[in-house]
């Protein structure tokens, strides 16, 4: 049982945070491990805020017939204060038969009672949104590895490129990975996989092309043609690469969460474009967006032979970066 953790067997426990995937994975964990010691385990679930002391009571209060209980109490924010005092009483000295398991998004409202359930010893499990790109790459990383497989930092950033920042869409990639590959997964693995689409072709070829990996980029963009994608997109992304590393670049320096508010860009985003504006001078980008710019002209104004022209364009992304000033 992969979401099972050892304290999904503590008496009292708050899920903190309003990740759905994170608070869905604590709340089954629990139950499959209550199920696993004891198979009839009941199960009940309610909500904080149409709940009463007096059903506290009776869902807490030892069963005629034994056997244990898991008793879920969802958004524990909007618990009112009688309810609070007789949740906060109960966890002082728990049944160890049952397990009382409340969610809370973890904001200021209802503060006291997550903070109450704490110092009472409840085991917190940790399900705050991921808000950082080193939070989501970590994330990708041991996702793969509870599936049994193993995945490289740049195999994560690959992915994340490909298929975004939804937490719940991610998993269902790695798990979709794992069961296609051997388990070994590298940023090639996810970069064959997601080669058929246009736009992930497209920033693959761009990111490549940025980083003046010239191989990469010929390699994505040969494959991507070969496979049909339209050759549109694929001159959008690398205008847009070229364009997002030097407006990050023209901002100065500072976090990723310090520019994300006057850039007008998500933080994973300014990270990405930091670590591809390494190595690139404020001149090589003027003749970066120069190229990008006759690029997109050919592309889109029918030149006779459009795959060359983008590959024109990776020649003189690389020529940039190395400063030359060759188109």
């Amino acid at each position: 049982m992969g979401d099972v953790t050892p304290s999904s067997l503590a008496p009292v426990l708050l899920v903190l945070g309003d990740e759905e995937l994170l608070v869905a994975r604590a709340i089954s964990g629990t139950v499959a491990t209550a199920r696993e010691v004891d198979p009839g385990a009941d199960v009940r679930e309610y909500e904080a805020g149409s709940l009463t002391p007096g059903e506290i009571a009776e869902m807490l209060s030892p069963s005629l017939f034994g056997g244990r209980r898991v008793l879920i109490v969802r958004s524990g924010q909007d618990a009112r204060k009688d309810l609070v005092s007789a949740l906060l009483a109960y966890a002082k000295d728990p049944d160890p038969e049952v397990h009382l398991l409340v969610t809370h998004v973890g904001a200021a409202k209802g503060k006291a009672f997550a903070d109450g359930l704490r110092q009472a010893g409840a085991t917190v499990i940790p399900a705050a949104k991921l808000k950082g790109h080193r939070d989501r790459v970590s994330f990708v990383r041991e996702e793969i590895r509870r599936g049994g497989g193993r995945c490289t930092e740049d195999a994560a950033e690959a992915l994340l490129a490909s298929v975004g920042n939804d937490l719940r869409e991610l998993a269902s990639a790695c798990s979709q990975l794992i069961a296609d590959t051997d388990g070994r997964i590298g940023a090639d693995t996810v970069a064959r996989y997601y080669r058929g689409r246009a736009e992930v072709s497209g920033f693959t070829v761009a990111d490549a092309a940025m980083v003046g990996d010239v191989p990469g980029a010929l390699e994505a963009l040969r494959w991507a043609l070969h496979v049909g994608v339209d050759p549109v997109p694929i001159a959008d992304a690398i205008a847009d690469g070229v364009r997002t590393v030097a407006r990050v670049a023209s901002a100065g320096r500072g976090s990723a969460y310090q520019l994300a508010s006057s850039l007008g860009m998500p933080a994973w985003k300014i990270e990405r474009a930091q670590r591809q504006g390494r190595g690139w001078t404020p001149e090589g980008l003027v003749d970066a967006m120069q190229a990008a710019a006759e690029c997109n002209a050919a592309v889109k104004g029918g030149a006779d032979d459009r795959g060359y022209a983008l590959e024109r364009a990776v020649f003189a992304l690389a020529a940039a970066r190395q400063g030359s000033g060759v188109r």
